[in-house]
C-alpha cells in the first residue's frame, strides 16, 4: 500500500482513531492490508472483519505479533496497538481501497483492467497479468480474490511504480460488480462471458447477464469494452458501452472479430490456434489444456493490445504460462496414468468443455475415465443441467464415469438412463471411497479429469490421485 498517516486511515474510513501514543497520529504506514492476521507483515493494516464463522477481533493481537501498526475495528480491542473504530469494517476496506486507488491513479501512470464473467476470470487474469509484468509493475489478485474481500486487498496492494492494476469481479448478487468496479472505475472492462454459473442466485441467466453487464456501466467513459462476440448476451452489452462512450474491441472465432482464433487444436500438451488482429497472423501454443482456454487467451491479448503490447509479445509471454492456477485443468500424474485436476469450480459450461477436452486429448488406445461431482448455485436449473452433463458425458462415449456424492446422484441417474451400465458408471457416497475404488480401478494409458463445484472438494481427491500416481 501506498504510504498513509494513521490519521489518513481515520479520514478516509471515517474512523474514531484511538492511539496507543498521543505523538503518533502522523506516524505513516505502507504494509500489507488485509482480513487475515496471518499475512500480516511490519507497518501492516489489519481489517478486523466480523465473520459467520470467526471473528476478526479475536486476531488483534495475532496481527500485532505479525507487525500489524494498526486495526480497523467495529469496537475496541484490548490490544496494544493503536486501532481506527469503524461502523462496518468491510465498508471501511472498500473506502481505503477506493482511495488509495485514486490517489495513484492521479500520478497518470496507472492503467486498471477489470474482468468479469461466468467462468474464464482467474484463467484471464493470470494470462494478461503475465503479458503485462514485463511493461511493468502489476498487482493482480492472489488465486481467485474477486469479492467484497479479496478485490479491495488487491487494489491495495498497488503502490506508487505501479502500472497496472487487474482486477478480477465475481458476482455475489445484483450489484456487486458494480460495487467492486465502481471502487477503481476500470480503464478496460473484459466481459467474458455469460453463462449459467451462479445463476440460481440471480433468478436466471438473463439477469446474470443484466449483473456481469454492471462492469460497463462502472468503467471510466472513453475506456474500452473488451467483449466475446461469440457469447450473444455478451456482444449484445455493445449497446452498453456505446452508450458509456466506450471504445469496443471484439474477440472470439467469429469472423468478425477484431481479436481472433481460428484452426483451434486441442491435444495433450496444450491448445494451437491461429491469432488475428488488424496487424498480424501468428501462431499460438498455449500450454493450458482445453479449447475453452483459447477464449481467455484472447481476451487477454485484446486488454493488452489496447494498452500498447504488440500480438508477437503478447503471444511469447502467454506461451510460457504451463497451468492457468492450481485446481484449473491442471495436470498430475505420469505419462501412464495422466490425471486432470479442474476440481476448483463448476458450472454447466465448464463442465461441458472439461469433458469435451478429456475427450480430445485421449488417443484411441487409451481410456476416459471422468470423476464428476455435483453443480452447486444452480437453483431451479439443477436437475436438468445436471442431467445435460450425464447426456454429455455418455454422448462423447467417456469409458468410466465415477459420480462423487450425494448432491450429485441426478447426474448419475441421468448417465445411466443414457445407456452407461455394467460398471461403466458408479456413484459412490464420498471422496474416500472414491479414491480407494479409483486406486485399484486406474490402470495403464488412463486419462482421468477430476471435476467439481470447489464446495464439494473433489480437488482434494484430484491431489491425492495425483500423487498416488507420480
Amino acid at each position: 500500500m501506498i504510504a498513509l498517516t494513521l490519521a489518513e486511515i481515520a479520514a478516509i474510513t471515517d474512523g474514531d482513531l484511538r492511539l496507543v501514543d498521543p505523538d503518533i497520529s502522523e506516524t505513516t504506514v505502507s504494509g500489507v492490508v488485509d482480513t487475515d492476521s496471518r499475512n500480516m507483515t511490519p507497518g501492516g493494516v489489519f481489517i478486523a472483519k466480523p465473520g459467520a464463522e470467526t471473528d476478526g477481533h479475536r486476531f488483534v493481537a495475532a496481527a500485532v505479533t505479525g507487525g500489524a501498526s494498526v486495526a480497523v475495528v467495529e469496537h475496541i480491542v484490548d490490544a496494544q496497538v493503536s486501532q481506527v473504530v469503524v461502523k462496518d469494517a468491510v465498508t471501511a476496506l472498500a473506502d481505503l481501497a477506493r482511495a488509495v486507488v485514486a490517489r495513484v491513479r492521479a500520478e497518470g501512470q496507472l492503467k486498471i483492467v477489470g474482468i468479469t464473467g461466468s467462468n474464464g476470470k482467474t484463467t484471464t487474469k493470470n494470462l494478461l497479468a503475465r503479458i503485462l509484468e514485463d511493461e511493468g509493475e502489476t498487482i493482480s489478485p492472489i488465486n481467485s480474490y474477486n469479492n467484497e474481500v479479496g478485490a479491495p486487498v488487491t487494489m491495495l496492494r498497488v503502490t506508487d511504480s505501479t502500472r497496472y492494476l487487474v482486477s478480477e469481479f465475481g458476482a455475489a448478487g445484483p450489484g456487486s460488480i458494480a460495487h467492486l468496479a465502481g471502487l477503481v472505475e476500470p480503464d478496460i472492462a473484459i466481459v467474458l462471458m455469460v453463462g449459467m454459473a451462479h445463476a440460481g442466485g440471480f433468478g436466471g441467466i438473463e439477469e446474470t447477464a443484466r449483473a456481469k453487464a454492471e462492469l460497463i456501466a462502472a468503467s471510466r467513459p472513453g475506456g474500452t469494452a473488451v467483449l466475446n462476440i461469440d457469447d450473444s448476451r455478451v456482444a449484445a452489452m455493445r449497446d452498453a458501452a456505446t452508450a458509456h462512450d466506450m471504445h469496443i474491441v471484439g474477440f472470439g472465432q467469429d469472423g468478425s472479430a477484431d481479436v481472433r482464433a481460428s484452426d483451434v487444436q486441442v491435444a495433450a500438451d496444450g491448445t494451437r490456434a491461429v491469432i488475428t488482429t488488424a496487424d498480424a497472423t501468428l501462431p499460438l501454443h498455449l500450454k493450458v489444456l482445453g479449447a475453452h482456454h483459447i477464449t481467455n487467451a484472447l481476451a487477454a491479448i485484446a486488454a493488452a493490445g489496447v494498452l500498447g503490447v504488440p500480438l508477437a509479445d503478447a503471444i511469447a509471454r502467454i506461451e510460457t504460462v504451463q497451468v492457468a492456477e492450481r485446481w484449473r485443468m491442471q495436470p498430475l500424474g505420469n505419462d501412464r496414468v495422466r490425471i486432470i485436476n479442474d476440481a476448483y469450480n463448476a458450472s454447466p459450461d465448464s463442465m461441458a468443455a472439461a469433458l469435451r477436452t478429456l475427450a480430445q486429448i485421449t488417443g484411441p488406445d487409451e481410456r476416459t475415465v471422468a470423476v464428476l461431482g455435483a453443480m452447486s448455485e444452480l437453483g431451479e436449473s439443477a436437475g436438468e443441467e445436471h442431467d445435460r452433463i450425464g447426456l454429455l458425458a455418455v454422448r462423447l462415449n467417456i469409458r468410466r464415469i465415477v459420480v462423487v456424492g450425494p448432491e450429485a446422484r441426478r447426474l448419475y441417474l441421468s448417465v445411466v438412463g443414457e445407456g452407461s451400465w455394467d460398471s461403466e458408471a458408479v456413484h459412490l457416497p464420498d471422496q474416500d471411497a472414491a479414491y480407494e475404488y479409483l486406486r485399484t480401478e486406474l490402470r495403464d494409458g488412463d486419462r482421468v479429469l477430476v471435476k467439481s463445484s470447489n464446495s464439494v472438494g473433489l480437488r482434494h481427491l484430484g491431489d491425492r490421485l495425483g500423487e498416488l500416481f507420480s
